[in-house]
């Protein structure tokens, strides 16, 4: 572990210049096109039925550049971002990639991309599906004999790969809290053993749950029918075959290898906000939930490469843009709405526009990566936000996300 630095947000944020370095805009073809007369929201987006193309406005770089203008401040310290049309790329980066030296960020810099590595588990299960090596439809008990408890019901494969499996998260064993992971090193056994200690949250397939433990099942479905490791699985079957030389899975190492932006929490300590630099440490307790570092080009690579179809077959592939109609679980019995989640991503809609991809944080970096279903727009960002582990939606990331759709409300600042 690095020395752990700290610096008094008060002193610090007067102190601050900030940083703005963005790369220019890459045209790839000609520039998009008008938006054609259609269904129009009251941001502009339209979407064609007839076409069954998404059509949204021309992607307007200046609104995403006033998204992640002004860092560092006190919610992040710098923000990644990358942002695709048929006919362009782009990307860019805003704020300092550490605070002491005041170094610009750079766009191509590297960051752990949390649960977006819920994505890659999930599309080499459904490559597995594609090769009959899995069945979606069996019992994870069948492959993982005697890992849950034998008063746990049948469990089928894809109940996990879409939350539904009812398992219960993790409990902590005493004296362990959240912010003491990082420092400490799990297998994927001991964490499941966390869990199955507790009931059944609910009845598989009869509700959504988003959790973790789910993707440690899957991880350790896939080294249990291929005889490999995870990590293994995942650089033969998609980063090396995608040639994405900047994603890598850190395993034990806690460093993050090459360029990256520096992840900073925000604490309270001797009654005094800081920042404390949580860049390094265990990523154990994330595993094939949350482990994998990676670029906004490389993240970009590979949902481009997904969406097509050119990672897993289309009967498997339709899974991963399917949500089950359950309703979302709720601890406290309350209505939590309806399922969003598909197998390995999620759903929004926004005006009328339908956005796939995932959202993924870990202490330091929040992130998103995000298309139409037919590729029309995509965004990837990471955001060296001061809270990323905060509750709810990380704010500059959805300012990114939907500024890079041109879907931003007009009164948005």
């Amino acid at each position: 572990m690095s020395i752990v630095r700290k610096i008094i947000v008060s002193s610090l944020l007067s102190a601050m210049v900030s940083v703005s370095a963005f790369g220019a805009a890459v045209p790839a073809g000609a520039a998009a096109s008008e938006v054609p007369a259609g269904i129009m929201d009251a941001a502009g987006a339209t979407a064609s039925k007839e076409s069954g193309r998404t059509v949204l406005p021309p992607l307007d770089l200046p609104s995403v550049s006033k998204a992640i203008a002004g860092l560092p401040n006190k919610e992040a310290t710098a923000a990644l971002v990358f942002v695709g049309t048929p006919t362009q790329s782009w990307m860019g980066a805003s704020g300092v990639s550490d605070l002491r030296t005041s170094a610009p960020a750079r766009a191509d810099g590297r960051f752990r991309i949390g649960s977006i590595t819920k994505v890659f588990t999930a599309a080499v299960v459904l490559q597995l599906a594609a090769e009959g090596k899995v069945d979606l439809d069996k019992p994870i008990q069948s492959y993982l004999p005697g890992l849950l408890p034998e008063s746990y019901p049948p469990i089928q494969v894809g109940q996990l790969l879409h939350y539904t499996s009812g398992l219960p998260s993790p409990k902590l064993p005493d004296g362990v809290k959240e912010s003491d992971l990082p420092a400490m090193t799990w297998t994927p056994e001991e964490v499941v053993r966390l869990a199955v200690t507790q009931p059944m949250e609910f009845e598989p397939g009869t509700r959504q749950h988003y959790a973790n433990i789910n993707y440690f099942l899957a991880g350790l479905l896939i080294e249990a029918v291929t005889g490999n490791t995870y990590e293994t699985e995942v650089e033969s079957r998609i980063i090396i075959p995608l040639r994405l030389y900047d994603t890598y899975l850190p395993g034990s190492d806690i460093r993050i290898l090459g360029n990256h932006a520096l992840g900073y929490q925000a604490v309270e300590q001797n009654g005094k906000p800081e920042l404390v630099d949580v860049t390094e440490g265990s990523q154990s307790f994330t595993w094939a939930a949350g482990q994998i570092i990676s670029t906004t080009s490389d993240l970009d690579t590979f949902m481009t490469a997904l969406f097509r179809g050119q990672l897993v077959p289309e009967d498997q592939l339709q899974h991963m843009f399917t949500v089950p109609d359950v309703p979302a679980w709720s601890p406290d019995g309350k209505d939590a709405g309806r399922a969003t989640m598909s197998m390995g991503m999620s759903r929004a809609v926004i005006n009328g526009i339908t956005f796939w991809g995932k959202t993924g944080a870990r202490p330091g970096y929040a992130n998103g990566m995000f298309a139409t279903r037919d590729l029309e727009r995509r965004v990837v960002y990471s955001v060296n936000s001061t809270d990323a582990k905060g509750a709810g939606e990380n704010k500059l990331g959805l300012r990114i996300a939907m500024s890079a759709f041109g879907v931003l409300p007009k009164s948005a600042p």
